[in-house]
């Protein structure tokens, strides 16, 4: 005999069985709160509100003077953002950043590959200490390493003693308007290259030693394995790299501010020096905007970079 129960006991029955399984997920949930609370917590006092607050600066008149006085503040709305566009000195900070990312980028992406390949292909016993002694300059202090580089490019420095040793007169690097962006952007380079060496040596270990294999007995030789096997299955990695650099150098403030304050005449002054100096100065309204004018051009490059590259890989 088959005993059916009613639709109102099924539905209790159900009913009592997810009850248990709720409070399961609801506890889940809470834990996991729990562990994120801390990092929330961080992200809102250090990220999240801040980041609210200097949209608000940049939309007033906020100056250092006005701190004493907040109801001296007033809402100035995209006048700011007006004058940075209207400023010279805004706009030449801007194509001094634009010349970082040019020259730095590739630079630093071309010898860091390099030194990559080499490690991957050719030096086997000693590619540990290497790729130790060639990281280095990424963990290096800045502050000691740009006291180094302004001994070694002073008048009387490292470099013009080696000029000096071959009969060249040597220029005062960092005092002139045409040599100091170089110097500064060679600092960028050495500072950055070891991160892109180990992030591309990484992506060729990734790449199947039987690829290669084939490809020589096919009779393929090292240039055509390169330009056809490696590179395009590092394509991803190269993206990778090229978004990384892109981001630290149109946001370079250490190399340009240890090395020559933005000077000599501004030459190699960047965006996020310039908004450092406006802070100083006590324009907040005017830092503010400035700030988010960089966040901007992050993102926008950024985007243009993923669209170019993300078809190919």
């Amino acid at each position: 005999m088959t005993t059916t129960l009613a639709p109102a006991t099924r539905e209790t029955t159900a009913t009592t069985k997810a009850a248990p399984r709720t409070a399961a997920r609801t506890r889940r949930t809470a834990v996991a709160w729990l562990f994120l609370a801390p990092f929330t917590l961080l992200f809102l006092l250090y990220t999240a509100i801040p980041a609210v607050a200097a949209l608000g600066f940049s939309l007033t008149d906020l100056r250092g003077a006005d701190l004493r006085t907040p109801l001296a503040v007033n809402f100035t709305g995209l006048d700011n953002y007006l004058r940075l566009f209207q400023d010279d000195s805004f706009l030449r900070d801007i194509g001094n950043t634009a010349l970082f990312v040019a020259a730095g980028v590739p630079l630093t992406m071309g010898v860091g590959f390099t030194l990559a390949l080499a490690l991957d292909s050719g030096i086997q016993r000693l590619r540990g200490a290497l790729r130790t002694v060639f990281f280095a300059p990424v963990v290096t202090n800045v502050v000691a390493a740009a006291l180094i580089w302004q001994y070694a490019f002073h008048p009387d420095g490292t470099v013009n003693q080696a000029l000096a040793a071959v009969g060249l007169a040597g220029p005062n690097w960092l005092d002139d308007p045409d040599l100091a962006m170089p110097v500064v952007v060679l600092l960028g380079v050495w500072r950055n290259f070891g991160t892109a060496m180990v992030l591309f040596l990484a992506g060729l270990q990734a790449i199947p030693r039987d690829v290669y294999e084939a490809a020589a007995l096919d009779g393929a030789g090292r240039w055509r394995q390169l330009r056809y096997i490696t590179l395009p299955l590092l394509l991803p990695t190269t993206l990778m790299v090229s978004v990384l650099l892109t981001v630290f150098y149109l946001q370079v403030f250490d190399e340009p501010y240890l090395l020559t304050d933005g000077g000599p005449l501004g030459s190699t002054e960047s965006v996020a020096l310039y908004t450092y100096h406006q802070f100083g100065a006590g324009q907040f309204g005017m830092s503010s905007a400035a700030s988010f004018v960089m966040l901007v051009l992050v993102a926008v490059v950024s985007v243009v970079q993923f669209r170019l590259l993300r078809s190919r890989t």
